[in-house]
């Protein structure tokens, strides 16, 4: 089974050309399988349903019995390509022009997968005795509701007695050039939904009525007067952005019943859902009257500090490009929010301006190197 080489791009272009919109598993999973049994891998396709959502396929796949085990994890799934014909090539087709590779998923995360699965490949050709353990933790629920996704398949995991000593997710974390940043944590996010109960009246009228709006407009203003916190070492400050406003009143003579209002907060480590939550309720108790609000979160917020994990990347980084990755915690929310509850983590992968863009793309000569960095991790963390 070992000394098997698989090459990075190649198998980038055949991820990419299998349309694994989410929910859709596209083949990329089962490709993906195919590719680590050949490898040697123990692979299972897990798939998880929840009435009200899509059902989704996962993958876990894991090659040796015990030691330690490097665990990598990321997604399969891509996000909608939007207006197609804006894309200069086929988001599907996983062409190469002058040393770019095109297609959906080439940034976000398919080359990222590729990259690690082809560093594999070469390790165990390189170390055929070896007798510690690999595991592949990859999802098809990333990109939408993930509720069938990583969250279920690190549960479905456990219950078999799989245990993870470190854990390396293959999202696009370079602003701008391969090698810039690790993101060692992420911000926690929760959307706040808030609807103010009034009288509707005559507006000329208004002490017959009582004005939602007025007291939306306090509410929301008690929220954003004071800045949540000034952030820490680890994390920027909190920040909190109203999104929607909405009466729905088309009439100029009348005070609506009521008025709407949505906001996010996206968190750093010094807040909790809940401790938020609580802080809302208060703010729109001071200012009183009848109200519904309720919230969804999306994910806690979280942190690997810096040791172990962020400098054995750190160091591979520097091996291959020469250059120290910062540490940062800066970006949207990712699945690593829900593995930091099993081992540490670290995220490291492709460049990330083009994803969820028309045209995404990454360089093949970013893929080679990632694909060396991704060698160097294992080389470093088995030989220790």
């Amino acid at each position: 089974m070992m000394g098997r080489a698989v090459d990075p791009v190649a198998l980038s272009q055949a991820l990419i050309r299998c349309p694994s919109v989410t929910p859709v598993e596209g083949g990329a999973l089962q490709l993906l399988k195919t590719e680590l049994a050949a490898l040697g891998f123990d692979g299972h396709i897990v798939s998880f349903s929840q009435e009200g959502t899509p059902d989704v396929d996962n993958l876990f796949a894991r090659f040796g019995k015990g030691g330690r085990n490097f665990c990598f994890a990321g997604h399969t799934d891509v996000v909608p390509v939007g207006d197609e014909a804006a894309w200069e090539n086929d988001p599907f087709g996983g062409q190469i022009i002058d040393g770019v590779l095109h297609g959906r998923g080439a940034a976000d995360m398919k080359a990222a997968i590729a990259a690690f699965t082809a560093a594999v490949a070469g390790f165990l050709a390189d170390n055929p005795d070896f007798d510690e353990s690999i595991s592949y933790l990859i999802t098809g629920d990333e990109e939408g509701p993930s509720v069938n996704g990583t969250v279920k398949l690190l549960e479905w995991a456990k219950a078999r007695g799989e245990v993870f000593d470190l854990c390396v997710v293959g999202e696009p974390t370079n602003p701008n050039e391969l090698g810039e940043m690790i993101k060692i944590g992420r911000r926690g996010s929760m959307n706040g939904y808030i609807t103010v109960h009034g009288v509707q009246c005559h507006i000329a009228y208004p002490h017959h009525g009582d004005n939602p709006i007025t007291r939306l407009v306090k509410m929301l203003d008690s929220l954003i007067s004071e800045p949540l916190d000034h952030g820490n070492d680890h994390f920027d400050p909190s920040s909190l952005q109203i999104s929607s406003v909405d009466v729905g009143n088309n009439a100029t003579n009348i005070i609506p019943a009521r008025a709407n209002a949505i906001f996010n907060i996206r968190f750093n480590d010094m807040h909790s859902s809940k401790s938020l939550t609580d802080w809302c309720r208060a703010k729109f108790d001071e200012i009183g009257g009848r109200y519904d609000f309720r919230v969804e979160v999306s994910g806690e917020s979280f942190i690997t500090p810096p040791g172990e994990l962020s400098e054995l990347m750190s160091a591979a980084v520097e091996d291959v490009l020469g250059r120290r990755p910062a540490l940062s915690t800066t970006g949207g929310t990712s699945d690593a929010r829900f593995i930091c509850h099993y081992c540490p983590v670290a995220e490291f992968g492709m460049i990330g301006q083009t994803m969820h863009k028309v045209n995404e793309q990454a360089a093949v000569a970013d893929i080679e190197a990632l694909t060396t960095i991704y060698r160097r991790m294992l080389d470093r963390y088995f030989r220790q």
